[in-house]
Formats: C-alpha cells, structure tokens, sequence
C-alpha cells in the first residue's frame, strides 16, 4: 500500500466558521525568512493569554487533544491573506489532514502543494464529527482513506472531494512542480512544435539580454 494513502490520528474540534490565516499564523511570526519555528505561532493568540501563558479552554491546550494529528475545521477554514506559512505551521505541529465542509481556495491550494491533507466533506457529516467527538470523553480517532476518498470513524464514513491532480500529487508527494516534471517530455515535444512555427520567439529575453549588455559595453 502506499505509505501516503492513509491518514490516521486523533482529530481535535474547532468549530469556526472563516478562520483565517492571520488567526491560524499570526503576522508575528512572519519575520523568518525560512520556514523554521512556525509551531509556535500556530493559532497563537488562541491557544495563549496576553502573557503568554496557554489557554486551558483551548481545545488543543487540553489534554484529550495532547497528540492530535488532525483538525475539524469550520465552514471557509483557511480564508483571508495567501500567507503559506499557516500550512507550514499546521505542518510542523503535527497536523497531518484538516477536515471541514468548505476551505478559502488560495489555503487550499497551499496546503495541496505542500502535502497537507484537507477533507471537504459535507455539512451534514461534520455536524455527525463534531457531535461524536464532543458525546464521548475519549479522543475521536480517524482514518483517512485518500485512495478510496473516505474520512472514517466509529460512526461511518463520509466520502470527501478531490481532483485526480491532487490526488495523485498527494498519493506520490509530489508539488505543483514535481507534479508537472512527469510532463516533461509532453512539454519539451509542444516547445519543440512551437518554436519551429514561432522561431522568432525563442529565447528573446536573453537575446534581448544579450544586446542590451553589447550597447553598453560600447557606450
């Protein structure tokens, strides 16, 4: 089986419609220039108090979400500034899939594209989620199933959508780019093609380059 096909974990509840990616990775922890660190901004004004001391209410301040490896999210998770650090800090906490009926395109497609797992599944079956999760004093666990398009626990099963292109990028961890390099031979023979029928648009910015450079030399 491939190793990316399954996802399992305990998935700790946050019901909150249009979280957006300032909540999710505060402007604070954008000073980096790499992407190390971002656990510790990840939903910071959330889970701690103005003195940074951590927020017991917070769902994943509290011991039955200690080990957590998934969320459920509400409706639009994800929305606001295209900040792909928000994915980056889910990542480097331990956050492997996020589950919710709706997700901000933009989040979506960063998470995609960094292998971050995101369910959309239907309303009705978030509402059966988060009533399992909250009836029972154990954490609710998780399995899922990215072959077959199936987020299942105790209670059933809900079927989630996802292209054939994010789908298989996620199922051979592949990027946007990785996932285009499998065309490479496609785009070299369509390049060939067009440039045969448009020679004079081959390599014009460093022609153009070129010349430029020239006349100053001579000036």
């Amino acid at each position: 089986m491939n190793k990316n096909a399954i996802i399992e974990g305990i998935a700790a509840p946050l019901p909150i419609a249009n979280l957006d990616t300032d909540q999710i990775m505060p402007k604070q922890f954008l000073r980096g220039i790499d992407k190390a660190g971002l656990a510790r901004g990840l939903l910071y004004d959330m889970r701690f108090d103005e003195q940074g001391r951590p927020r017991e209410e917070f769902v994943l301040n509290q011991p039955k979400h200690a080990n957590a490896s998934m969320l459920l999210g509400g409706s639009n998770f994800g929305c606001g500034s295209s900040r792909e650090h928000a994915v980056w800090g889910l990542q480097q906490s331990g956050i492997k899939a996020v589950v919710a009926s709706s997700f901000a395109e933009i989040f979506y497609s960063n998470a995609m594209n960094n292998g971050l797992m995101l369910a959309t599944v239907s309303e009705e079956d978030m509402k059966r989620l988060f009533k399992e999760e909250s009836s029972s004093s154990a954490p609710l666990r998780l399995r899922i199933d990215v072959e077959n398009l199936q987020v299942i626990s105790s209670t059933g099963s809900a079927r989630f959508m996802l292209s054939d292109r994010h789908r298989n990028m996620f199922l051979h961890g592949l990027d946007m780019l990785g996932a285009s390099l499998l065309h490479k031979a496609e785009i070299e023979a369509f390049a060939e093609r067009w440039y045969g029928n448009h020679p004079w648009l081959k390599n014009v910015a460093a022609l153009a380059r070129d010349r430029l450079n020239r006349q100053s030399g001579t000036q």
